[in-house]
């Protein structure tokens, strides 16, 4: 039975089929294959030699990137700027879609959501130049501030201004591309549930917490869970346009460190050390906190 049916059941999706395999071919490609070269974390590479002839080290780079003194302070920035954006970042991004999604008035809203989609088509370069423009040494706020306060704060080559800046970066340029999952999942809420709490004498922020929220409640979760798993990564390219040599206790995360080590001493091997652990810790993270939403009776993703 399940023989005749097979054909015939293919025959009705390959169109489906069809459609998912560029997507399928490019996680195949550049994302499945490439995970061979992990090998080199447990050898000792030489482009000279090769990968197969270069001689095997055995955890030796492990212990070696373990017992760095870098690695306490790399796994703290790198957490502290994660957890920095699950906070704000994220949160904010909720905000803004409830923010959004109350606007009544249908060319506003248009409107409104064009303005905060636009800075995430800007490259990480633009955004450090409109930064510099703000908070450099001449930048706006220093004119006001040695104006009216007779002096000037160093932004960008503080350690206590570091964290605030990249996430007002990260809400500036992302916050309104990340609020069109949020805004399709509010779409979805019946309206009917609105109009019956109308009835019932709601007002907006009740209709917001009673039944705006409970409604995207899975979305949020799935979307948390995602954020977890690419916690142990940072935006590369926004860190190393912030980073200088008077700010690197703070600013020195995993993927600067990789890149220093792989691309500027050559040092392959350490460099998918670190890179191997980092995909290892974000897995662990991402099974335990799907764990943790299927014991409050979320879906999860898996």
């Amino acid at each position: 039975m399940q023989r005749t049916l097979r054909p015939k059941r293919f025959n009705q999706l390959w169109p489906f089929y069809l459609l998912a395999a560029p997507g399928i071919l490019y996680f195949v490609i550049f994302h499945y294959i490439p995970m061979s070269g992990l090998v080199l974390a447990f050898k000792e590479y030489s482009p000279f030699k090769g990968i197969i002839n270069s001689p095997w080290a055995g955890l030796d780079n492990f212990r070696q990137f373990f017992g760095t003194s870098d690695f306490y302070n790399l796994l703290k920035n790198t957490l502290l700027i994660s957890l920095l954006n699950l906070v704000i970042y994220f949160p904010f991004t909720i905000i803004l879609s409830l923010l959004l999604n109350e606007l009544r008035l249908k060319v506003f809203k248009r409107a409104s959501q064009t303005i905060v989609y636009l800075p995430h088509f800007l490259s990480w370069v633009v955004i450090y130049g409109i930064t510099i423009s703000f908070f450099g040494p001449s930048g706006v706020i220093n004119h006001y501030l040695t104006e009216w306060f007779g002096g000037s704060a160093n932004f960008l080559v503080s350690n206590e201004w570091f964290r605030p800046l990249v996430i007002f970066q990260s809400i500036w340029k992302d916050a309104g591309w990340g609020t069109i999952i949020f805004l399709a999942a509010l779409a979805g809420i019946n309206p009917e549930q609105y109009e019956a709490a109308k009835v019932d004498g709601a007002n907006r922020f009740q209709n917001i917490w009673h039944i705006t929220l409970p409604g995207i409640k899975s979305t949020i979760v799935i979307l948390l869970l995602l954020r977890l798993g690419s916690s142990m990564d940072s935006n590369f390219m926004q860190i190393f346009l912030m980073t200088n040599s008077l700010n690197l206790d703070v600013s020195n995360v995993f993927d600067l460190f990789v890149y220093h080590i792989g691309l500027e001493q050559f040092n392959y091997s350490f460099a998918i050390t670190v890179g191997m652990f980092k995909s290892v810790a974000s897995l662990i993270l991402v099974l335990g906190a799907n764990y943790a939403a299927k014991l409050l009776g979320e879906e999860g993703i898996f």
